[in-house]
């Protein structure tokens, strides 16, 4: 993938940016990262060059002075929300979190739980929390949340939330994913901290939109087909247009509470010290884009991908149609349609052929790769090892595994495991082809490929096992599907 954007320049602005507004404070700032503190793969999709990592790694040079309260909504923990991208549960990503927080030398200073009304699965996880020595708080729904500022700035409103004790000047307020109520967190904590004759601030640093290029930038409308379930909507910021008569770009959400932000720090300051939710911000990425086409692409690209997620939902009941209608509205303004993710086009025309379930895979160099479905394989499994093959320089017509092989694997799935599929899924190939490389050369040499996969493109022609998906997820490929079953089966 053509880099599109400049990480190193990124954290040198954003951590010196960082610093300058901790100085605008003098006794605590309380940052609310949006999106994902780590492991923001969106952000390294759409701009190529983006680490994962790069929000964390800028932290870490503020260790010192911060510490980290990590958030989760109630809501969340109740209906068993999943990260799309880990596929792991919003309450179990907390701990993974907080483990990789402290691995890095984060402080990490306790849980919160928002948006509590006696959900169950809240209760629950609250006292596995504490059992395992975890400070957690509870941040309450409110009503007429956030248009009622006078019972919402009031001991009726924050004033029943917990106060979050905290020890370091620096607090960062993260969480597995959006919509988990950092926003309301932070302004919960200034009414506290005001309460207790603390001079405490906030800022906010949100990766997407991106406040500095056009509003239908194709960057900015990816980040919408991401949060399509939210029914986020990137807007013209009207309170920086009204004060500043420029134009930048926020989205609803921000814009929406932006009054009740202003009505806190009038309480607390007699006057607000932002005049716009841009204001608030102190995001550089737009400033480290150094080639706006691969970032454009990038972003159609996952536009695409992210429209075959939602049907893909609707086939399984996961998502809503609602969804689904965003996302269409979202490609025809960014002018793109399915056609343009190459695998797509490849893969549909390979089951055509066949008359059964395929699958393409686009290499780094450009290449596209097929795989079918055969009574040894099924389709993930044969791209997977086409794919080896044709990055280790073997024949296509060479088994690297051996049919003998394979049929005693068959044999104990459906024999003794009770599988209805002989067919071998990703994960039992490989497992084969690792078998196979003790004694083979060129089973060896295509398993050394693996690495070389990360990043590919991967489309089926049919929605994919459970366990295909992780071993595609594993292996860092990015793979869509058609909203297809392959067995029309009620059970």
């Amino acid at each position: 993938m053509k880099i599109g954007f400049d990480n190193e320049k990124y954290l040198s602005m954003q951590s010196e940016h960082i610093r300058e507004r901790i100085n605008q404070f003098d006794n605590k700032l309380y940052l609310e990262f949006g999106g994902k503190l780590f492991d923001d793969y969106h952000a390294s999709r759409v701009l190529p060059g983006f680490a994962p990592d790069s929000k964390l790694r800028m932290l870490m040079q503020l260790a010192d002075h911060a510490e980290i309260v990590i958030v989760i909504s109630a809501g969340d923990i109740e209906k068993n929300k999943v990260r799309g991208d880990l596929g792991i549960t919003y309450d179990a990503d907390v701990l993974r979190l907080r483990e990789v927080f402290q691995e890095r030398g984060l402080y990490v200073g306790s849980v919160a739980i928002t948006q509590f009304s006696g959900q169950p699965a809240a209760i629950n996880f609250k006292k596995k929390l504490e059992k395992l020595g975890i400070k957690v708080y509870i941040l309450y729904s409110i009503d007429g949340y956030p248009s009622n500022i006078p019972l919402i700035v009031s001991d009726e409103g924050y004033g029943k939330n917990d106060y979050i004790e905290t020890t370091r000047p620096l607090v960062v307020i993260t969480a597995p994913g959006p919509g988990s109520g950092k926003m309301a967190t932070c302004l919960s904590q200034l009414y506290h901290e005001h309460k207790r004759g603390v001079h405490a601030g906030y800022a906010k640093f949100e990766t997407f939109p991106i406040w500095n290029i056009p509003l239908k930038h194709p960057v900015n409308l990816a980040y919408e087909a991401a949060t399509a379930d939210l029914n986020d909507v990137n807007m013209i910021d009207p309170f920086h247009l009204e004060a500043y008569g420029e134009t930048t770009v926020n989205y609803n959400r921000d814009v929406e509470i932006f009054p009740v932000l202003r009505a806190i720090f009038d309480r607390i300051f007699g006057k607000c010290p932002y005049q716009s939710p841009t204001d608030m911000g102190v995001n550089m990425a737009g400033n480290c884009i150094i080639d706006d086409e691969a970032c454009c692409e990038a972003s159609r690209q996952e536009i695409i991908r992210r429209y075959y997620q939602a049907v893909d939902g609707l086939a399984d009941e996961t998502k809503t149609q609602d969804e689904v209608f965003k996302i269409e509205l979202l490609m025809k303004q960014a002018n793109i349609s399915l056609e343009d993710r190459k695998v797509t086009v490849a893969a549909k025309k390979r089951a055509e052929e066949t008359g059964a379930p395929a699958a393409a895979v686009e290499l780094d160099d450009g290449r596209i790769i097929t795989g079918k479905t055969s009574d040894l394989l099924g389709a993930a499994s044969a791209l997977l090892l086409n794919a080896l093959k044709d990055l280790a320089g073997l024949p296509h017509n060479l088994h690297v595994i051996s049919p003998a092989s394979i049929e005693p694997i068959q044999k104990l799935k459906t024999s003794y495991l009770g599988s209805k599929n002989p067919r071998l899924h990703t994960d039992e190939i490989l497992i084969a082809l690792s078998s196979s490389a003790a004694t083979s050369d060129a089973a060896r040499l295509a398993l050394e490929q693996l690495p070389k996969l990360k990043g590919c493109q991967v489309h089926s022609s049919v929605m994919l096992s459970s366990t295909d998906k992780k071993t595609f997820q594993k292996l860092k490929m990015q793979v869509t599907c058609e909203p297809v079953f392959e067995h029309k089966k009620l059970y």
